[in-house]
């Protein structure tokens, strides 16, 4: 939760708050000033701190583990295949997954520009 708040926060105090006296003076309501004003100018901080916690979670597997069954789990099933079955090739190639899944994502968000705001 830290992870997400911390840089949404950073982001919202960066919206200048004459933007938001301008959209009160042309007459906008709330709700059109979130959506056309306040979402687009925290958007950066919104995707780094998605890519903060997705990133966080895509390995993980020992919460699951703890939690119930998390035989669905790429991060356990890497897990499982590389320690007791002793399959490494095959844990290596269940391991690329979420590295690819997070360059996808990664590219996505340099398109939408977030990295230029942080």
């Amino acid at each position: 939760l830290p992870y997400m708040i911390l840089p949404m926060q950073a982001a919202l105090e960066r919206v200048p708050t004459s933007m938001l006296e301008a959209s009160q003076d042309l007459g906008a309501t709330k709700a059109q000033t979130f959506r056309t004003v306040i979402l687009p100018l925290a958007m950066p901080g919104i995707i780094a701190g998605s890519i903060f916690t997705f990133s966080l979670t895509m390995g993980d597997y020992i919460i699951p583990q703890i939690v119930g069954n998390s035989a669905n789990f790429i991060g356990m099933a890497v897990y499982q295949l590389q320690g007791t079955a002793g399959n490494t090739p095959l844990a290596a190639a269940f391991a690329v997954i979420p590295i690819v899944i997070m360059l996808i994502y990664l590219s996505l968000a340099k398109r939408a520009g977030a990295f230029d705001a942080l």
